[in-house]
């Protein structure tokens, strides 16, 4: 992290330090139902708090101050009084207290740049506030968008902001920009995504958590003279609803004044016809009114940064130096450099802020607590509390779990008896087959044993005509002798 101390001539002056004063504070009933007691505590405090001068006829007042009931228990009106004091109290100072406490801690600011390569996003930084923050030029040749992000702290007459520049590098070069905003977008609800787990924990600590989420959106418009390039319209149509936008024309020295006129006409209509919403400075403070309504005109900001000083008048003034003559940045003759920086710097960062988190984070939580199924009306568009709804929330749960389970025990059952009648018939199909071997075994060893008996049987009957043979052949061989001898 970097640490980079800037100075500026128009800095806001320090604010002196409040006094020591005790803070007074007047507690008023709760007006529920209109019982005796409760009037009776009110005239007493009505009589403790005003003044013994001032005329006030505790009858009338009764009547006139008198709430009507309720229709139910449930609604809870409450009678504000307007009450003189009687002498300085002191909670006049909390403007002082706050302005204190936010020094103390200091603040955060999270600029988005969105450009092609080469525009001079990291220049026009350089230049808005004052300092260089040394960042490395990116390649044309990245496959998909990347975002780097970069954290600085700042400071400027003891007021501290931690400032985070994120860069889209690779913006615009691929050959297929179809899914160039993808990463971007998702960058952002990232970062959404993020500040909410922390809002939904048990034990928060949001006053030491580092807030990412992007505050404003710069979205650097190549300065072709004709018109918005087609990714522009829908980068911006899906950034809208995510963060506040403010287009700048890049390199506003490269168009003559006629046509920047022009191209601004353009670029305007197209982002009116494509209902692309873009960051209006309000004009609702009547202190700033007229200025933020008199800068809406100029959007979109032609812009030219510059890192080099060149010295004009017998004063050093950030130029860029050209044959024909000098460009100077901080002239609102040359560009709109100054008015950007009135508007996003020194007018209206507060409320890029407050609109990040009242409006853009706010449509982002909805979301997200729909999506997980907590609303704040139930089903007959009734108010309904968070615990309600996280009541209701658990108990659909429980019930979808019931059912799941009724299902899969269901399920269970059903497969088991199908498992039980697969055995079973295995089991016939086993007895059967066993059947059928005993059978043809016990058929084997009949027709083995029927074997045996007839080779028996011919041995015997061989045996015994052996012995026949033998029996003759002897007595052939005796009658051959007896015939020899004669």
């Amino acid at each position: 992290m970097e640490s980079v101390q800037i100075v500026d001539v128009e800095s806001p002056p320090e604010y002196a330090e409040s006094p020591n004063q005790q803070p007074g504070a007047i507690e008023y009933g709760d007006n529920k139902s209109l019982d005796s007691g409760v009037e009776n505590n009110l005239d007493n405090l009505t009589e403790a708090t005003l003044s013994e001068d001032d005329d006030y006829d505790n009858g009338s007042s009764d009547k006139e101050n008198s709430v009507p009931e309720p229709e139910n228990d449930n609604k809870i009106t409450d009678a504000l009084r307007t009450l003189k004091l009687s002498g300085h109290v002191g909670f006049d100072s909390l403007p002082d207290q706050l302005v204190n406490k936010s020094v103390l801690s200091g603040f955060i600011f999270n600029i988005l740049c969105i450009g092609e390569t080469g525009l001079g996003k990291s220049t026009l930084m350089d230049s808005l506030f004052n300092t260089s923050f040394e960042s490395t030029p990116s390649p044309h040749s990245l496959p998909s968008v990347k975002l780097k992000a970069h954290t600085y702290e700042l400071q400027e007459n003891n007021v501290k902001l931690k400032l985070t520049i994120v860069d889209t590098v690779g913006y615009g070069d691929q050959i297929n920009k179809e899914d160039s905003f993808k990463s971007i977008v998702d960058y952002i609800d990232n970062q959404f995504e993020a500040y909410l787990q922390e809002e939904l924990k048990i034990k928060r600590s949001l006053s030491t958590y580092h807030d990412n989420r992007i505050h404003v959106c710069l979205y650097f418009i190549c300065p072709t003279g004709h018109g918005l390039k087609s990714l522009d319209l829908v980068c911006m149509k899906k950034l809208d609803s995510k963060v506040n936008i403010i287009p700048i024309i890049a390199k506003a020295d490269t168009i003559s004044k006629s046509e920047l006129q022009k191209f601004k006409t353009n670029i305007m209509t197209e982002l009116s016809s494509n209902g692309v919403h873009i960051y209006e400075f309000p004009t609702d403070d009547e202190t700033m009114s007229d200025v933020n309504a008199a800068m809406n005109q100029h959007v979109p900001f032609a812009v030219v940064g510059s890192t080099e000083f060149v010295k004009v008048a017998n004063k050093m003034m950030r130029s860029r130096q050209y044959p024909w003559g000098t460009v100077q940045v901080e002239n609102e003759s040359h560009c709109d450099f100054v008015k950007l920086r009135e508007m996003l710097i020194r007018t209206n960062m507060e409320d890029m802020r407050e609109k990040t988190h009242c409006k853009h984070y706010e449509l982002y939580r909805k979301k997200r607590l729909e999506e997980m199924g907590f609303s704040d009306v139930d089903s007959e568009n009734k108010p309904m509390s968070f615990q309600q709804s996280y009541e209701n929330k658990r108990s659909s749960h429980l019930a979808e779990l019931q059912k799941k389970e009724d299902e899969m025990r269901q399920m269970f059952v059903v497969r088991v008896k199908e498992k039980e009648n697969e055995l079973k018939d295995s089991e016939k199909e086993l007895h059967s087959k066993f059947d059928k071997l005993k059978k043809d075994h016990a058929d084997e060893k009949k027709r083995l044993e029927d074997a045996k008996k007839k080779l028996e049987d011919d041995m015997m009957e061989f045996t015994k005509r052996k012995q026949q043979m033998t029996a003759m052949s002897g007595s052939h061989t005796l009658t051959l002798g007896k015939n020899k001898k004669k």
